[in-house]
């Protein structure tokens, strides 16, 4: 499949967050093993406005400064001390905007996926679990602040393919997810998914 050019990474995010909604997210492992999924459910932060965003207020830091740079690079950040979340930056240098990606539905490497998910547990994970959430999403395809600032259109690690164009009539807004902080910012429908989509992250909790 053709990757998706820096032009399409260069809009606002909602705009992004929408237009994701079906491309596909590659990984390649230092093996060479490719694991792939459908994006199916994302977020977007508008950056500096945003009291959701972790550049809100112009903040700028170590570790969101891949928001401040150019679109179609990762933003990927460690949260709670356990998890990594991956997002898709948007817009342009010096506008601090992202599209978190809350879930894929899995289209290669499954049972590599399966084991990094399971990390030594024993446990078999259905398919529908394996990247329904952006913490699961990121330990199913083994990524972590080695990915941050990755260039998603140049790079042979990290990188998004043309998927298929979701009709707008099946793409549900809704708000985001943890974000109660916000205030009103925490009711704005920032929250995009594929409607009756099995790997939407709402749908399961393990």
């Amino acid at each position: 499949m053709a990757r998706l050019s820096g032009k399409f990474y260069r809009r606002d995010a909602v705009a992004l967050a929408r237009a994701l909604l079906g491309q596909v997210l590659v990984r390649v492992g230092p093996d060479g093993v490719r694991l792939a999924g459908r994006i199916v459910e994302t977020e977007a932060y508008l950056g500096v406005a945003d009291r959701a965003a972790h550049s809100y207020g112009g903040r700028r830091t170590a570790r969101n400064a891949a928001m401040w740079g150019p679109a179609g690079h990762a933003y990927v950040y460690f949260v709670y001390g356990m998890h990594y979340c991956m997002n898709v930056v948007a817009a342009g240098p010096e506008d601090p905007s992202a599209v978190l990606l809350r879930a894929l539905e899995p289209l290669a490497g499954l049972e590599r996926m399966r084991l990094q998910r399971a990390a030594g547990r024993a446990v078999v994970l259905p398919d529908e679990a394996l990247c329904s959430g952006p913490a699961k999403l990121a330990q199913a395809l083994g990524l972590d602040r080695a990915f941050d600032g990755a260039d998603l259109v140049h790079g042979e690690r990290l990188f998004l393919e043309r998927g298929v164009r979701i009709p707008p009539t099946r793409i549900v807004a809704a708000p985001r997810i943890g974000v109660d902080y916000a205030g009103a910012w925490a009711e704005r429908p920032l929250r995009f998914y594929v409607a009756g989509n099995p790997h939407v992250s709402r749908h399961f909790s393990r």
